[in-house]
Parts: C-alpha cells; structure tokens; sequence
C-alpha cells in the first residue's frame, strides 16, 4: 500500500504537551498542524484557548484536550471536570492518562471506572487511553487495555512522552496481538523516524502522535518522494 503525505498527516497526532512548551512552541505546531493538515494537535490545558484560536473555525486540524497530563493521579473528578471544560473550549477528542499507580497496585475496577466517567462526561467525542508503558510490565499493559474496552475508550496510546519510553515495537506488537481490532492504538513517546513510523503502521498502529518537530520533518520526507509517497 502506497501512503501519501497527505495520508499520512491524517494518522498524525501534533503535540506540545510538555511543561517547557512556551506559547512560541503551540503557535509553531499549529501552523505546521495546518500547514500539513494532521489529523489533531494538542496543547496542556492552559494553552488549549490559544491552540483553538490559532487553528481557526473550519481547520481541518481538530483541536485534542490532555487531561492529567503526565501522572494521571487525579481523583476522577478533576479529570471528569477536566475533561468537559475541555470539550466545552471546543476539543473535539481527549487524550487521558490512566491511573498508573492504582493500575500498579491491582485495582482494576477503580482503574476501569475513573477512564469510564472520563468517556461517559464527554460523549460521544472519542476518548484516548494512555497507559505510559515505561512504567508498567507486559501484563500491566494488557490489563490497561482491557480496562480501557471496558470503559468505551476509542484508542489506548502508549505514552505521554514525559517518561523515557513508551512507543516501542514490542510495546505496539504486544497490544496489538492482544487488543486485535477491538479498538484503535495510538503510538506515542519516542517515535522519532519515519523507518519507524512506517514499521509501526505496519504492526496496526492508527495514530502517531509527534512533536512538531518530528512531524514536520517526517512529512517533508515522504512529501520529498517520488510521487510524494511511501510504501507501507
């Protein structure tokens, strides 16, 4: 299958999710969210007002909401508030980070429910579960996912990008095999090639999401093939 960069910016999740994302860092990934027209970009909470203003009315870039960014610590209703004040600034898909402590110490019901209220509060936009998982074992990751099928969740994402790792090609293959098309994955947290990319398409990854960066210099790659395309 031969994927344009056209198409492929439609699996591409921008981001400037990190603390030390000035307004400089959002108003350059919107422009290249733009300029590129990826799927979705997201700023932390407090720059999401700027993010939606810069994508403008009728952007074929939709505007992503980050609740409890990076620890997902937050009692269930500060994300569940979180998320609708989000949605109500305009995002129209939110990426939520599990409860990884109470993921750890086996309180899956807990887990299950917290993702569930975050689903329930902003219905029917699609909801992306991130199980961060640098810090979880195999079957911590398998059990994510499963809560996250559970919940009604539309994506489990592999991380945050704050940890040291998270989108790994085991780490992509293990829940693919496990999650099969019950529900989509998003590769996110060190994805820095286009040779990985392409891979990771390949093992049933949907959604990238990228820095700016990352992802301007990715497309501007496959846009620089012959026929602006690339063989997946």
């Amino acid at each position: 299958m031969r994927l344009t960069h056209g198409q492929l910016a439609r699996m591409i999740d921008l981001s400037a999710v990190k603390a030390q994302d000035s307004e400089q860092d959002v108003r350059r990934m919107a422009e290249t969210a733009v300029a590129f027209g990826c799927v979705a970009a997201f700023a932390l909470p407090a720059m999401t007002p700027l993010l939606i203003e810069l994508l403008g009315n009728g952007s074929s870039t939709a505007a992503g909401g980050a609740v409890s960014f990076p620890s997902g610590a937050d009692t269930t209703h500060i994300k569940v508030q979180q998320a609708r004040e989000l949605a109500g600034m305009g995002c129209t898909e939110i990426d939520m980070v599990i409860n990884i402590g109470k993921l750890l110490s086996g309180r899956k019901a807990e887990v299950r429910d917290d993702i569930h209220a975050v689903v329930d509060a902003v219905r029917p936009l699609p909801v992306k579960v991130i199980l961060e998982c640098h810090h979880l074992t195999d079957a911590h990751i398998l059990t994510g996912c499963d809560l996250a099928i559970e919940a009604g969740a539309s994506f489990v994402k592999t991380g945050t990008g704050w940890a040291g790792t998270g989108a790994t090609l085991q780490n992509v293959a293990l829940i693919k095999a496990h999650v099969g098309d019950r529900i989509g994955i998003k590769a996110a947290g060190g994805v820095r090639d286009l040779e990985t990319v392409l891979e990771m398409a390949r093992r049933g990854v949907s959604r990238f999401g990228l820095g700016w960066r990352t992802a301007s210099a990715i497309l501007n790659e496959v846009r620089a093939l012959p026929g602006g395309a690339v063989e997946v």
